[in-house]
């Protein structure tokens, strides 16, 4: 099974630890097509070694070969928005997970209010982990 994993890269980088944890839990139940979100050498800037349009390429191509995305929308992004969008229309399976802990953004009600997304909000990352448990298992 393939999961596409989006998360903010440069909409802001402060949960890049938490991207990081969770691909690598998601990663010991289902090939991941996105590791690199949780990469620490990648900065707020992006990838560096591709141009934006071939970013845009690979990312449409892994959409439409994952069996569900799973996306962090805890630190608002214009990508990831865009990749749900896009997910939505592929007729993908999408988990969003927000952190109800972080009272600085209120989960958009584009996302909160769809009722095609599996929406979740999480205290910790253990919640969050249970969650995907169930969402890769409703894949089945």
């Amino acid at each position: 099974m393939k999961i596409y994993f989006a998360a903010s890269i440069r909409g802001g980088r402060q949960d890049q630890e938490k991207y990081h944890d969770l691909i690598r839990f998601l990663s010991l139940k289902v090939e991941v097509l996105t590791e690199h979100v949780g990469d620490s050498l990648i900065g707020k800037t992006g990838e560096s070694e591709l141009k934006n349009q071939e970013i845009h390429s690979r990312d449409l191509r892994w959409l439409e070969s994952a069996d569900g995305v799973v996306a962090e929308v805890s630190t608002p992004s214009l990508g990831v928005g865009y990749e749900i969008g896009i997910a939505e229309k592929l007729a993908k399976p999408i988990l969003c997970l927000f952190d109800a802990s972080r009272k600085e953004h209120r989960l958009s009600a584009m996302i909160s209010g769809n009722p095609q997304f599996r929406t979740f909000y999480y205290h910790d990352l253990d919640q969050a982990k249970e969650e995907i448990v169930s969402f890769i298992d409703s894949l089945s």
